[in-house]
């Protein structure tokens, strides 16, 4: 179960990462956000996301052209939203 779920399906980069960056404001730490997205290129784009945030992309999918993206925000990535 995830505490937050953020569709952003139609939407190109860098739309997809700055909605999830706002997003991830109202995640407890240690809580989980789920990103839908249409975008091929975002696949790339979350990982260097997680990467150089700090938070952890626990898992990620597609189905039929979605981009399923499972983020928990972690303690050391708290700085990153403040």
């Amino acid at each position: 179960m995830t505490d937050n779920i953020l569709d952003v399906k139609g939407l190109n980069c860098p739309l997809p990462i700055l909605k999830t960056r706002k997003a991830l404001k109202e995640v407890p730490a240690g809580g989980t956000l789920e990103v839908f997205t249409t975008d091929p290129g975002s696949v790339a784009d979350f990982q260097a996301f997680c990467r150089t945030t700090g938070n952890e992309l626990i898992e990620h999918s597609e189905d039929v052209g979605v981009y399923r993206f499972l983020i928990r925000k972690t303690q050391s990535a708290l700085s990153t939203f403040q």
